[in-house]
């Protein structure tokens, strides 16, 4: 269970309570660069980014330590899984890809689980339809229930650890555990994004509980006396540090087959759950090969299907037919572009993307200059492409953990962690620590799709990471978390420093868009042309001009739909680090 302590003074609560009065102004003025923006972070030896500060700090005590980026990374993310529990877990999957200086290499990581064995899409139709006749789903719930055991798949972070690990760590995996059991077990002070994201959470599992076989290890884990914790309280997590200590101590196997995974199962049957402990102990990840498109003398770099990866080179393929340089940044033009290129990317990837394991993928003709031709000649600079695609929300609440780690002998990491929808399924295995993640939900309910359920299979996946090349080298590796968010902003952060100069930190700080409603490969209604968001930094003239284009815009200055960006440039010339984070989360990064 979880322990929280209030931190409580007078003059910081006088202070909260007077910052109310300085909403109103706006930036102040800096000596270089954008005023909305500031300066990016330098280092030769070693640098880290991710969405929380302490986690950045581990990272960098591990680099300092002589450990690997592939050490600092791991360390990292099983920190976040304590600090950021809304975002990431051990209860969910990992994606990576790493630059191997020795090799002049970038390799992949797809470390995404698989659905039950034992239960097959007819059974997992039956099993929705009672849900809905003793009333825990809704009768007209479209889908794979989000919550409760029907969504979870197997976890693959665990795996994706050892597996990197085993290729560039220098340090033992107990050392590089120990922070985060260190905080785990110590505890450690909320920050405020993650925080708010406590709360939402706090409401989003009150809403759904009727679909949870249980909740109340949740509720004692995170939401002590059913409320949720708030920025500044000190929150530990004793649980998660037994189950780190035991997989610093047996390995990778005491998660998939040993003491962990014997739990797991056993926490299964508790809840009449059809995941089972065979499912875990036939999981293995799969290194894989990233994929590369030419862009204005770039190579930007995806992963193939399952994940999302690759909808982000189809529409910088699309976008390499015009040249946006030719339009001010925060024009019109600029806009509709992207968004019908964006459109156009998400149809085609709602239409073919799935398990690689059980359809043929065109990947090729997908990818080729043809085809980017054929789909930039259906934009109309007039006017919006009329929706004929299936319409779907996806997850883009920034529901995910992004970060990138770089060390002093040119190791450079991109890994990006998540448990789907929110903290995940509600299910929080017996005094373990986690929350199980809820990806199944993201599997097609029509046994005709390549991203149809079916036992054993991976989910279509909504994390990405990236990674930039420039004549063969290294360039940048950077993430943007948040559902159906990320393709699209991988293509805006790029199109920012290539087509128009930003520099690291300006280039994720700058104005996004993001659309939502197009098409995805879990399906959903036909026809909707769904939602632009924009926020507060698009020009009103650009907003009006879309307009009348046809597009639905809204203005939303919540900032959590636009993602989270970490990033770290190489100077090819000079090897010089620079990196960047952003304000939508409560990220920083490190160097030396």
């Amino acid at each position: 269970m979880a322990v929280l302590h209030k931190m409580v003074a007078g003059v910081i609560v006088a202070g909260v309570a007077m910052s109310g009065f300085a909403q109103s102004l706006g930036p102040g003025a800096r000596p270089v660069g954008a005023d909305w923006s500031r300066s990016p972070v330098y280092g030769t030896h070693g640098m880290a980014a991710t969405a929380q500060p302490l986690a950045s700090q581990v990272a960098l005590d591990v680099l300092k330590a002589g450990g690997s980026a592939v050490d600092a990374a791991v360390a990292a993310n099983a920190t976040l899984g304590l600090m950021e529990p809304t975002g990431n877990g051990i209860g969910g999957d990992l994606f990576a890809i790493v630059w191997d200086p020795k090799t002049q290499k970038l390799y992949g990581y797809n470390g995404s689980g698989r659905s039950p064995l034992g239960r097959d899409l007819d059974q997992m139709n039956t099993k929705i339809a009672a849900m809905k006749a003793d009333g825990r789903l809704a009768a007209d719930y479209a889908g794979i229930p989000s919550h409760g055991s029907l969504s979870v798949t197997v976890p693959g972070a665990v795996d994706g650890w050892f597996a990197l690990h085993e290729r560039w760590g220098k340090l033992s995996m107990k050392q590089v555990l120990a922070p985060a059991i260190g905080y785990a077990e110590q505890g450690f002070p909320l920050s405020p994004v993650i925080a708010s994201g406590f709360a939402a959470n706090l409401r989003r599992f009150q809403s759904v509980a009727p679909m949870v076989e249980e909740l109340d290890n949740a509720m004692a884990l995170y939401f002590a006396g059913a409320k949720a914790p708030a920025a500044g309280d000190i929150f530990s997590n004793p649980d998660l540090a037994k189950t780190l200590q035991v997989i610093a101590d047996e390995g990778r196997d005491a998660f998939y087959e040993g003491e962990l995974a014997a739990r797991l199962g056993a926490y299964f049957t508790r809840i009449g759950a059809d995941l089972t402990y065979d499912d875990l102990k036939r999981h293995r990840g799969e290194w894989v090969e990233p994929r590369g498109v030419d862009y204005h003398g770039v190579t930007l770099w995806e992963l193939p299907p399952n994940g999302q990866g690759f909808a982000a080179l189809m529409m910088l393929n699309i976008l390499k037919q015009t040249d946006l340089r030719d339009f001010e940044r925060g024009s019109p033009e600029i806009f509709h572009y992207m968004v019908e290129a964006k459109r156009l990317a998400f149809e085609t990837m709602a239409q073919t993307f799935g398990d690689s394991d059980f359809s043929n993928i065109p990947i090729d003709d997908l990818l080729s200059e043809d085809f980017a031709r054929r789909q930039f000649q259906r934009i109309d600079p007039k006017t919006v492409i009329a929706p004929d695609a299936l319409a779907v929300e996806l997850e883009g609440e920034g529901d995910t953990t992004y970060l990138t780690v770089a060390d002093k002998d040119g190791v450079m990491v991109s890994l990006i962690q998540s448990n789907y929808r929110g903290m995940g399924s509600g299910l929080v295995p017996d005094g373990m620590g986690f929350m199980l993640q809820d990806r199944g939900e993201l599997f097609s309910l029509d046994p005709k799709h390549p991203n149809s359920y079916e036992p054993g299979k991976r989910p279509f996946h909504t994390i990405i990471p990236a990674f930039l090349t420039q004549n063969g080298q290294p360039l940048m590796s950077f993430g943007l978390m948040g559902g159906g968010m990320q393709p699209q902003g991988h293509v805006q952060i790029v199109v920012n420093m290539i087509d128009f100069g930003m520099n690291v930190q300006e280039a994720g700080d700058a104005a996004r868009f993001s659309h939502d409603g197009g098409a995805s490969p879990d399906g959903g209604a036909p026809d909707e042309y769904g939602v632009l968001y924009v926020e507060p930094g698009v020009p009103q003239s650009t907003i009006d001009a879309l307009s009348a284009l046809g597009h639905t815009v809204e203005v939303n200055d919540g900032g959590v739909m636009f993602g989270g960006y970490q990033a770290i440039v190489r100077d090819p010339n000079s090897g010089v680090y620079s990196g960047a984070t952003e304000m939508r989360k409560d990220g920083t990064v490190t160097a030396w």
